[in-house]
């Protein structure tokens, strides 16, 4: 049991209503999402919420764990990557109610994990929190008892194991509540943020001795594909298939395996809801289609791969879905009805006579990807050199085979991408040694490169993170809209920011909106003391400032560009004075009231001295006289530009001393492994049978360069500054796991938080350094929304040779509009001086552009604003 002092242990003693607040701090150690199922409205009868999706969490005090389920009206801080693994919580509200019975979560063979005893267990729902912090940055435990390992507190509520000696240290083996989703019947949790993939321990990866028929002398198959296809499509109905349900044994070789299907409904109560397809053949050469459904996919998918032959009872031939003249049929393996019998043969225990078809591989390297036509389907080996944003491969850099890609031509240019059957097979997963690839020749040319290629060389250049799209959008606005598809055509201002809303964490949708520039900003990430900055009219000239902005003194002799200040007698503001942020300093009393054309200062922003200048009716606009033609401006330190940071709300700060980070464990593996070199991923293609005969292997290898790569209140779109999330950055080997880590999306459990530093403890790119990035401020015609789009034209992939592939695409002058119909710098010549393109950015003025945005939501508030197209309107 919890002790006396836990602050749970307090909560849930008070007298019981339907609601208590647990008003100390809590931790989120998981989360984990499944989808709801008919019982959803017996849970919550007064939720209307659309979501196909619940949550679980588990909570801790620091003393002790507890397991609730998140009210379906807080899924959107979920989604929004506000509550989080790490995140603190204040004012926690629960209701009390029952979880699904154990016994009715074990029907149908269950498939999934564990735990706990029998009967049902008393849960709770938390129905309403505060989050502290802003809910976008990393997870952290800040606050919690140094050196507490969460994973070791013991179960609010649960009773210590009788056959275990009483006291502290066996608390954590006392009875656990289940494991299996509390508020659905689902026999195992979804991946955090898609339904693509699998998670958790009931998908085992590996197969195990109950699993290979290694004792059977006889592994002969008594039907064969053929015959089944023969009587099914004869509709015969013989002894081989009478009702669909066949009888006999099949052998069969995998020859590819797809990736797992997700079709789980709110109106079904299946608990597993799980397909998967292998394509296979046996020895009459009949290829057909095998079904793996339910909990046998949940069973068995990870421990498949293709080559693996397999010997299989107990299955249902159905009619092919995926054939229109309905001439083929596919095999069925389910766990009821009738229940499948699958287990793995050792090729040794295969008769001479039985011949399989094994997998065949079409490998192409680049050259030959240039020739092959559209629609063809081949597989690659290769060294990843940049890994992106969205990917969440554990190491960066590795030797990976893709199978069963298709090639995609269109007129600007080719790609490789997935299909049905498309694997993918990475350094550390342990697949390359017993892959059948592995002794091909092709493999074994590029393995042997592998092996003579300088590491430095190559990982010098190798990219992680940042923004980045591909295929690049056409070049033309007419080709452009073509290729919508349906999608949503030019909205105004304010549609835009109802979408921007509706986005949930690391989801990215393309945007148009008919636009003009009335500001542009360079900068480079660490150097924001040094801006350059264009303004079509003075008016217009508000860069939003972050917190740590200098208050504005009541002395200052003039506004230069290294000292933005007030002057103390100056009757109207500067054309080059800066919006103020929230935390800007706040006018006095004595100080006239703001017009509609004055700068606008927040509530809560500190006082102005009272020396500080009046704000006249015409402010900050300068009187005709004087009025100044756009121009060229430097943003230097004065503006507090140099810190780096986003604004940041952060709530329940306390007064006392800083709190200290939960040490957390490391992986051994990690503790001296820091170097990952190419000569031991090579090694990763042998086994203990391969000779080293590669006299023959030698073949000329080229490496492929390097890749590149808000705030929703009022009406302006858009961060201040540039994320970190939108910067490529180099690739650090010394820290390659915790810059996996940093770039990966917010993980769903505890236990994979480290310690590791964020974003902003890694370089950007040289190609970032080099070019930096600008700000467009673009104003919506429509109703004159802001938004501030981020512009990489130096670290886009069809304007410079770093980029993933090749330069490609026709030469173009580097003027404004010829960049932004491009998307970037011409690949053919150098880049022009940041310097050179704010001077000429006047082009802009009054322009109408159709402006192509990419929108993405880090998490919390932060919104990504790129600007990726614009495309000039011509009368």
């Amino acid at each position: 049991m919890a002790s006396v002092s836990c602050p749970l242990q307090r909560t849930f003693s008070r007298p019981a209503t339907s609601r208590v607040i647990c008003p100390e701090r809590l931790w989120v150690l998981s989360v984990q999402r499944y989808g709801r199922d008919r019982g959803f409205s017996l849970y919550f009868p007064q939720n209307i919420s659309s979501s196909d999706s619940l949550y679980d969490a588990t909570l801790t005090d620091g003393d002790c764990r507890l397991r609730v389920t998140l009210d379906p009206n807080l899924n959107r801080l979920v989604e929004r990557n506000v509550f989080r693994c790490g995140a603190q919580l204040r004012h926690v509200s629960f209701s009390p109610g029952e979880s699904v019975g154990e016994e009715e979560e074990e029907e149908e063979g269950g498939g999934g994990g564990g735990g706990g005893g029998g009967g049902r267990r008393r849960t709770y729902r938390l129905v309403s929190v505060e989050v502290a912090g802003d809910g976008g940055g990393e997870g952290g435990m800040e606050g919690l008892t140094p050196g507490v390992e969460p994973e070791r507190l013991p179960w609010y509520g649960a009773q210590p194991d009788p056959a275990l000696t009483p006291g502290p240290v066996h608390l954590e083996r006392a009875q656990a509540p289940s494991l299996l989703p509390l508020r659905a019947r689902r026999s195992c949790y979804l991946p955090l943020w898609n339904n693509q993939d699998y998670s958790g321990p009931a998908w085992r990866e590996k197969p195990n001795a109950e699993d290979s028929d290694q004792d059977v002398e006889d592994v002969r198959a008594t039907v064969t594909l053929a015959e089944l296809q023969e009587d099914f499509l004869s509709r015969k109905g013989g002894a081989t298939a009478r009702r669909g349900v066949a009888r006999g044994v099949l052998v069969v070789r995998v020859l590819n395996k797809s990736r797992v299907m997700y079709y789980g409904k709110s109106d079904s109560n299946c608990l597993c809801p799980y397909k998967a397809l292998l394509e296979v053949c046996d020895v009459s050469g009949c290829v057909c289609v095998c079904v793996l459904w339910n909990s046998v996919c949940v069973s068995w998918y990870g421990r498949l791969r293709p080559g693996q032959v397999l010997r299989t009872r107990g299955f249902r031939v159905k009619e092919s879905y995926d054939t229109r003249d309905h001439q083929e049929i596919e095999i069925s393996l389910n766990s009821r009805n009738p229940s499948a019998e699958i287990s793995i043969v050792p090729e040794f225990s295969l008769s001479a006579d039985v011949r399989l078809l094994c997998p065949s591989y079409s490998f192409c390297n680049g050259k030959d990807l240039l020739s092959c036509p559209h629609g063809n389907i081949c597989d690659v080996i290769g060294l990843v050199a940049f890994s992106g944003r969205p990917e969440r491969i554990r190491s960066e850099v590795s030797v990976v085979v893709c199978t069963r890609l298709q090639i995609v031509r269109d007129s600007s240019c080719c790609y490789l991408t997935n299909t049905t059957y498309t694997q993918i097979y990475c350094t550390g997963s342990g697949h390359h040694s017993v892959m059948p690839y592995r002794k091909l020749r092709p493999v074994r040319q590029f393995v042997q490169w592998l092996r003579s290629v300088d590491d430095r060389q190559v990982l010098s250049r190798a990219v992680v993170g940042g923004y980045f799209i591909y295929p690049p959008p056409p070049v033309s606005l007419d080709a452009f809209m073509k290729n919508r598809k349906g999608e949503l055509g030019l909205l105004r201002g304010a549609e835009l920011k109802w979408e921007a809303e509706r986005l949930q964490y690391r989801e990215r949708r393309s945007f148009c909106i008919q636009a003009t520039v009335t500001m542009v900003t360079h900068c480079r990430k660490g150097m924001e003391d040094q801006c350059l900055v264009w303004t079509d009219r003075p008016a217009a000239f508000s860069p939003r400032l972050p917190p740590s902005s200098p208050r504005l003194p009541p002395s200052s002799p003039h506004l230069s560009p290294s000292s933005p200040r007030l002057p103390p007698s100056s009757p109207h503001l500067s054309p080059s004075s800066p919006r103020l942020p929230p935390s800007s300093p706040r006018l006095p009393p004595s100080s006239p009231r703001l017009s509609p054309s004055s700068p606008r200062l927040p509530p809560s922003s500190p006082r102005l001295p009272p020396s500080s200048p009046r704000l006249s009716p015409s402010s900050p606009r300068l009187p005709p006289s004087s009025k100044l033609s756009p121009r060229l401006l430097m943003l230097r330190g004065g503006l507090g530009l140099s810190n780096g940071k986003s604004p940041k709300r952060r709530l329940f700060s306390s007064a006392g001393p800083p709190r200290k980070r939960l040490t957390l464990g490391t992986h051994p593996e990690e503790e001296n492994d820091t170097e990952g070199g190419l000569w031991e991923a090579s090694m990763e293609f042998l086994d203990d049978e391969d000779d080293e005969d590669d006299d023959d292997d030698d073949q000329a290898f080229l490496t492929a360069p390097s890749s590149p790569v808000s705030l929703l209140g009022g009406c302006r779109l858009g961060l201040a500054r540039v994320a970190m999330e939108t910067v490529p950055l180099q690739y650090c080997p010394a820290s390659r796991e915790q810059q996996a880590i940093a770039v990966e999306m917010q993980t769903g459990e505890f236990q994979d938080l480290r310690c590791c530093g964020g974003l902003e403890d890694y370089s950007p790119t040289v190609s970032y350094t080099q070019t930096g990035h600008y700000t467009l401020t673009l104003r919506a015609l429509s109703d004159g929304v802001m938004v501030d789009a981020v512009f990489l034209p130096g670290s886009s992939a069809a304007s410079t040779p770093s980029g993933p592939s090749p330069p490609h695409g026709p030469s173009h002058s580097d003027h404004w509009f010829t960049i932004l119909t491009h998307g970037g710098f011409s690949a053919h010549t150098p880049p022009p001086a940041p310097a050179d393109l704010i001077a000429t950015a006047s082009q802009l003025s009054n322009q109408r552009l159709v402006c192509v945005l990419e929108v993405c939501l880090l998490g919390g508030d932060r919104l990504e604003v790129v600007l990726s197209r614009a495309f000039p309107l011509r009368d």
